[in-house]
C-alpha cells in the first residue's frame, strides 16, 4: 500500500507525519530516531495528512484535548494492545507503566510495556508522553524530556 507523509511545524519542533490510505502510519519529532528511512512520497494535500495536521494545530492551541484520527500503525499484538491503551489515558491525567500495564490485564509485563510504549511510531496523538515513572518522575521520550516536560504542561499536568 502507498505511503505519503508531509512535515509540521509545530511550537515543540518539526514533526514528519506518514500516512497509508488507510489511517495514520506515525508522527516523529525531528530528532526521533524511530523514523523510516523510507517515507513514501510527499504529499500534503492527502486527506488524513490535512486532518492530522488541523487537530494537532487545534491540540497545541489548546482547543482540542483528543483526537479523531483513524491509525494504522504497524506492530506486533502486543505493541497494538499497548498503544491501543495508551489513548485511554485521559488528557491532563498521568499513568505509571505499572498502571499501564495492568490495564492491558497483564500486570507482570511493566518492561515489555516500556518497551512497546517507547516504540511507539504516533507521538502525541497516541499519548506515550502521558506515561512517567512510578514514582511520579519523567522518564524516557523518544522525543526527548524537554518535549514531554512541554506536552504534559500544555495538558495542564502538575507533578505531584
Amino acid at each position: 500500500m502507498n505511503q505519503f507523509y508531509t512535515t509540521f511545524d509545530s511550537p515543540l519542533g518539526l514533526m514528519t507525519i506518514q500516512v497509508n490510505d488507510l489511517g495514520l502510519l506515525g508522527v516523529w519529532f525531528e530528532t526521533q530516531t524511530t523514523q523510516p528511512q523510507d517515507l513514501g512520497k510527499k504529499d500534503p494535500k492527502h486527506p488524513i495528512l490535512i486532518l492530522t495536521i488541523k487537530q494537532l494545530r487545534e491540540y497545541f492551541s489548546q482547543c482540542r484535548n483528543t483526537f479523531e484520527l483513524p491509525l494504522a500503525a504497524s506492530g506486533t499484538v502486543f505493541q497494538q494492545q499497548v498503544w491501543q491503551a495508551l489513548t485511554t489515558i485521559p488528557f491532563g491525567e498521568t499513568w505509571s507503566y505499572q498502571q499501564l500495564a495492568e490495564s492491558i490485564g497483564n500486570p507482570r509485563a511493566v518492561r515489555a510495556v516500556g518497551l512497546a510504549n517507547g516504540k511507539n511510531p504516533i507521538s502525541v496523538i497516541v499519548p506515550c508522553h502521558r506515561v512517567i515513572g512510578k514514582k511520579g518522575k519523567l522518564t524516557g521520550y523518544a522525543g526527548g524530556l524537554d518535549r514531554k516536560a512541554a506536552l504534559l504542561k500544555l495538558e495542564h499536568w502538575e507533578p505531584d
